[in-house]
This record gives C-alpha cells, sequence and structure tokens, in this order.
C-alpha cells in the first residue's frame, strides 16, 4: 500500500475509535452516576487495575507498554469527567463557594502590613505597591511575618516568593507548611541591586560584602570581579545597609537597593549590579483568612501525593485534562521521609468558573492531603 492508501486506512481506524472513545466516556458518565447514588469514590484503583492487566494481555508483547500508557491516560480523562458529574461538594469547595458567595470587589487600600528587614527593604517598596496607605511593621524573620498574620498582629504579610535569576526563596516556601494562610495577591518587582558604603569610600578599599543570600546570587558575576572580597549572608538588603552605616568599619559594602544608600548615608559605589537587567522578584501578600477578589486569576496550591511511580504525572494530568495552564511546579523534600516531596502548583485558572471547580474537587479527592493557598491576582 502506498503512503496515501496507509493514512485513508489511518483516519478509518481513527473514526472508530473516536466513535468507541465517546461510547466509552458516556457509560463512564453512568457510572458516575451509580457511584454517586452509592456514596462511592470516583477512583476504583482494583478495578482500573484489572483492566489494564487484561488490555495489556490483549495486546501482546510488543504493544504491552504503549496500551499501558495508553489506558493510564483514559483513566485519567474518564476519572475527571466522572468528577464535574458528581455534584458532591467537598470541604475546600464548600469554603470556596462560601467566601465568593459575596463578591469583594476591590483589594483594601490601607492595612497594617508585615513585612521582614527595616525601612528601605524591597518588601517595603512591594508593600507601597501593593496598597495605597499601608501601615508597616518590620519584623526580622519571615516566619515572624507569618507569625505576625497567623495570630491576627497584622492584616497582611508581604513574602519575597521567587525570583527570575535566582529562582525560588526555599525558606518561605519551607515555612508555607507549618501556617495557615491565604494567598490574596502578588506582586512582580523590577529589582535593582547597588554597592552602598560609607561615604568615601572606595571599591579597592572593600574586604566584605554584606547582603541577602538572593541578592548575592542575583549579583554573582559582578562579584566574581572582585575576588579577595569576603561574602557574607545577611538576613536583609536593607538591614545589611543599615549594618554597614552603623558599624565603625569602611572596608565592607553591603548589596541593597539605591534608595538605601540616601536613608542610611551612604555612597553608591556602583549601580545595577545585578547579573540580568531584567530582574523581577515575585512578593505574595498573605491574609489569615481566605479573601478572592474580582479578577482573581491564578491559583496557588499545595499537596502531598502517594509516593509510588505515576502519582505527579496524573495529578499534572487533571490539568490538562481541564483545560488549564500550570505555570509553576515546585517541590521541596518532606522532613521525616527519605526523598519524597511535597509539591506547590500555579495554575492560571479562576474560582468564578465551575471547570476550575470541578477541578480542584477531583485534585483534593485525589491527592493524600491537598491545601489551597489561594486564588488572587497578580500586579
Amino acid at each position: 500500500m502506498d503512503l496515501e492508501a496507509l493514512r485513508n486506512r489511518m483516519n478509518a481506524v481513527d473514526d472508530e475509535i473516536v466513535k468507541l472513545f465517546v461510547e466509552r466516556m458516556q457509560t463512564a458518565a453512568q457510572i458516575a452516576g451509580e457511584k454517586a447514588e452509592k456514596n462511592m469514590p470516583v477512583l476504583d484503583q482494583k478495578r482500573e487495575n484489572a483492566v489494564l492487566q487484561r488490555v495489556m494481555e490483549q495486546a501482546g508483547e510488543e504493544f504491552e507498554l504503549y496500551a499501558n500508557t495508553l489506558y493510564h491516560t483514559m483513566f485519567e480523562v474518564s476519572r475527571s469527567h466522572q468528577a464535574g458529574l458528581l455534584n458532591k461538594e467537598t470541604p475546600l469547595s464548600k469554603e470556596i463557594l462560601a467566601n465568593i458567595s459575596e463578591a469583594k470587589l476591590e483589594f483594601p487600600r490601607k492595612a497594617i502590613v508585615a513585612c521582614q528587614g527595616v525601612e528601605g527593604s524591597y518588601a517595603e517598596r512591594a508593600c507601597g505597591k501593593l496598597f495605597a496607605m499601608p501601615n508597616t511593621m518590620f519584623f526580622n524573620s519571615f516566619e515572624s511575618v507569618f507569625n505576625a498574620v497567623e495570630k491576627g498582629l497584622c492584616q497582611y504579610g508581604v513574602l519575597p516568593i521567587e525570583n527570575s535569576s535566582a529562582g525560588s526563596v526555599t525558606e518561605v516556601y519551607d515555612l508555607m507548611v507549618r501556617h495557615k494562610f491565604y494567598i490574596v495577591k502578588s506582586l512582580k518587582l523590577h529589582i535593582n541591586h547597588a554597592l552602598v558604603a560609607k561615604k568615601g569610600t572606595k571599591i579597592s578599599e572593600i574586604k566584605e560584602i554584606i547582603s541577602h543570600e538572593q541578592a548575592l546570587q542575583q549579583c554573582s558575576e559582578f562579584l566574581k570581579t572582585l575576588p579577595n572580597v569576603k561574602i557574607t549572608v545577611f538576613e536583609n538588603t536593607a538591614t545589611a545597609a543599615k549594618h554597614v552605616a552603623e558599624c565603625d568599619r569602611t572596608d565592607i559594602a553591603a548589596l541593597a537597593a539605591p534608595e538605601c544608600a540616601k536613608l542610611y548615608g551612604l555612597d553608591i559605589l556602583k549601580e545595577d549590579v545585578q547579573n540580568n537587567q531584567n530582574n523581577y522578584t515575585r512578593f505574595i501578600c498573605i491574609a489569615k483568612n481566605m479573601e478572592i477578589y474580582a479578577g482573581a486569576n491564578k491559583i496557588s496550591l499545595m499537596l502531598s501525593l502517594e509516593h509510588r511511580p505515576g502519582s505527579l504525572h496524573e495529578m499534572v494530568g487533571k490539568v490538562a485534562c481541564h483545560g488549564l495552564n500550570l505555570c509553576k511546579l515546585e517541590s521541596r523534600p518532606i522532613p521525616g521521609k527519605d526523598f519524597e516531596f511535597r509539591f506547590y502548583f500555579d495554575l492560571d485558572g479562576s474560582v468564578f468558573s465551575p471547570i476550575v471547580l470541578t477541578l480542584l474537587k477531583d485534585m483534593e479527592l485525589s491527592a493524600e492531603k491537598l491545601s489551597f493557598l489561594g486564588c488572587y491576582s497578580e500586579m
């Protein structure tokens, strides 16, 4: 047979496959109805395993692996379809529906906000962009910001979550599991670092540079030009600048925002020393309670999955089945469990969409544990 004839034959096979696929999905819908009446879960792992074994035997040794992959995909599509047909609400969907029943139209213009660091920090700058009139309270650690919000000392907290050059702020991700909070808004802030020191100091006189770990990573290329200078990690860029201003040494400098020079009476020895001029840090604004505002179009989740091959693939497949974009996937090790990980998902989507609510119900029922971190808009 020539190529055209083979393609025509393939088209005829595809036509039959589509008909059978539709019939299979319709049957899955009927099964969903039966499961709902009997209060049964969507996933029946024993049944799926039996089907897989049968189709692999039918496919034969040459195609058994392909048949296994194909049916795993069909099971995922089928379960997603069934989950959408089951009307039973989950604890998460009930909480979300209760929250959005009275739409919050406008994000607050003023509030008491917790930031890590001191005056002049990038978090303070982010806070000023998120709120028109913030009353900022400074704390010495990221965990203190979480605590201030969780205990009601501050209405909101602002935390860095990732940088376009240096990657995720892993300390913040690791703290997420230890605190109860919701993300209510996020911001991408352009970051430009400067080398600041006491007035009259020259770069050739510098013996030590201090700054936050992320800033040091973002300026690594510049730091390579100063091979004999000691590099010291500080808890915050603005705190580092303040330390330079208050200490007795004249051979120490800090990597911080240019505004810190004026704020603390320092000289700018060199501006824009970051590796990439297109350097952005993403900040999240957290609250104690769930707050979802009109226009929210990004969702963050934290989840743990069964430790077995394919569990993450299946969860990502659920997102794809609903036509949504998974814009970030972060993994962090689970303490006390060797080589097991907790996952963080960022999705493009809104809980005001029924499709998204169906997906969240499906994910909640499938994950070992799922925490909804918020639905929010990003500036």
